[in-house]
């Protein structure tokens, strides 16, 4: 811009003689300057405007030049989705394949007692680890948004070793409490979600089918952790047998260093500084303007809503089976079914999900959610256990539905920027009722003496939270059209003091023509 200031200094020093000859003139320049800028008065001289009319060209291709930041749709991307895929693994296979681990803590710290409350006291050892799993995202979000992605895997895969390698010594229920309930969780949860945050770094239009094949390693490890869990029990033990599993968390620590970031290194290009990873001061630690989109809000209320029952299923399950139908049957294969449809659903509807445009996306959830709880009602009334295999089918294949489409529902809600801290906000409030449900229901086990009355009530809260997701697409279309139509105001309102202004200057040539009329 320096340039530009001093090209009409010198024209007006140079030219004191003709000073008087320019008078007529302002109201010709005047409007050229509105038209071409201030290039108008250095028109005399072809350097000016070729050089700066040169320079903004080049200035908007570094606008997309910040292309390098757009997702390249594969390349690295793949090893990245495969680091993911074993993060989602790890994580969730361990937390759902809890019942085993429920079944085999009540035989060990039971010690034959007849303790009413043992139900109620063990449960809260895998409902702990998966609410902490979520009440943590919150703070991984900034976390992530700080540090990156890689940097927070790899801790967080190092605190969760640490959680399940104390885990495996101590000797009575509530040490588990902090060990693997609080340090193993908090660990699995600084590891998990940076996995969901660098997927869209790399991948736009398949976003959806990549998050399937992602989420889907879960389900891979939901269908074969249960065997190999009680294949180790029986040969070594509770203790030996967590020790085994700390070699999942220590080859998510080195998968973790996979997470190359993209987008800092594009905002490290445009300001210029090279090797810095931070955030302008100016931009806040949490990011809560997230709540200011109605959508959201619903979608975030909505969501914990319907998951006060979700999780009650693969705690209690194992152990329901057990009381009606005793050792005759295998209870392993139902967390089988679960993990094969739950893998399948999320390679299916993440696929499908690309097809469904915007917001649209949430009554895939609203039918998943509405089966989630039929299947939950249904379970009391299964007494031969096929019908139970039948209903853990449906309901892993509608599980998988439920999650492999909420990182992309939540990126067409507040957009790419905000991504990260919303669902970090969402999973935050999802671990309330995904904490509180288990025990709750293991405490009704422990005063009914069955768990029909507590799967009855699981089924509730998913048909409630379905109801109120239904309104997130018309409330998400309401909104972008307010938004559109805030720049049409703006133009019909520049129109009208156009047109006003038209009416004042024909007002005023009026009494002129008609002076001139009678001169």
């Amino acid at each position: 811009m320096a340039p530009v200031s001093e090209q009409p200094a010198p024209q007006g020093a140079g030219d004191p003689p003709h000073a008087t000859a320019p008078l007529p003139g302002p109201p010709v320049a005047e409007p050229r300057r509105e038209n071409g800028g201030e290039w108008c008065p250095g028109s005399g001289s072809p350097a000016a405007p070729s050089g700066e009319s040169g320079a903004q060209p080049r200035e908007a291709p570094e606008a997309p030049g910040s292309a390098v930041a757009e997702p390249p749709e594969g390349g690295w991307g793949w090893v990245v989705m495969l680091a993911a895929m074993w993060c989602n693994g790890a994580v969730f296979g361990i937390q759902n394949s809890c019942g085993v681990l429920f079944v085999s803590m009540l035989q060990l710290f039971g010690g034959g007692e007849d303790d009413k409350q043992l139900t109620f006291k063990t449960a809260w050892v895998g409902s702990l680890s998966m609410g902490m799993v979520f009440f943590c995202s919150p703070i991984v979000s900034v976390f992530t948004d700080r540090f990156g992605c890689r940097k927070v895997a790899v801790a967080g895969a190092a605190v969760g070793f640490a959680g399940l390698l104390s885990s495996s010594f101590v000797s009575t229920i509530e040490p588990l409490y902090f060990t693997y309930g609080i340090l193993f969780a908090c660990g699995c949860s600084f590891a998990y979600q940076p996995s969901l945050v660098i997927l869209g770094q790399y991948f736009k239009q398949r976003l959806g089918l990549v998050n399937g094949i992602v989420t889907a390693g879960s389900s891979l490890f939901t269908v074969s952790l249960p065997f190999l869990l009680r294949v180790l029990i029986d040969s070594v033990g509770l203790y030996n047998t967590l020790r085994v599993l700390c070699i999942l968390m220590f080859i998510l620590f080195l998968a973790g260093f996979t997470y190359k970031p993209l987008v800092s290194n594009a905002k490290d290009k445009e300001g210029g500084k090279k090797g810095k990873f931070r955030f302008p001061p100016e931009k806040k630690i949490c990011n809560f303007s997230v709540f200011k989109v109605l959508s959201y809000r619903i979608w975030a209320f909505g969501i914990p809503a319907a998951l006060f029952g979700y999780f009650v299923p693969y705690v209690h399950l194992m152990n329901h089976v057990k009381d009606r139908f005793g050792d005759s049957v295998p209870e392993e294969v139902l967390l089988l079914c679960l993990g094969i449809t739950s893998g399948v659903g999320r390679l299916i509807f993440g696929r499908v999900a690309d097809y469904i445009p915007g917001a649209k996306k949430v009554y895939l959830q609203v039918a998943s959610f509405f089966f989630i709880g039929l299947m939950s009602m249904m379970i009391p009334l299964c007494h031969v256990f096929g019908g139970l295999i039948a209903v853990c089918l449906f309901m892993g294949l509608f599980d998988g539905c439920f999650i492999c489409i909420m990182a992309p529902i939540a990126f067409e809600l507040v957009g790419a920027q905000d991504v990260s801290q919303a669902i970090g906000f969402l999973l935050g409030f999802m671990s309330i009722p995904m904490t509180v449900g288990p025990p709750i229901a293991g405490l009704l086990r422990d005063h009914l003496g069955t768990y029909d009355v507590a799967f009855y009530l699981a089924g509730v809260p998913p048909l409630i939270g379905g109801a109120i997701l239904c309104v997130i697409p018309w409330v998400h279309e309401r909104q972008k059209l307010k938004e559109r139509g805030k720049p049409v105001d703006g133009e019909t309102t520049e129109k009208m003091l156009e047109n006003e202004n038209t009416l004042v200057l024909d007002s005023t040539e009026k009494p002129v023509k008609e002076m001139e009329s009678g001169v």
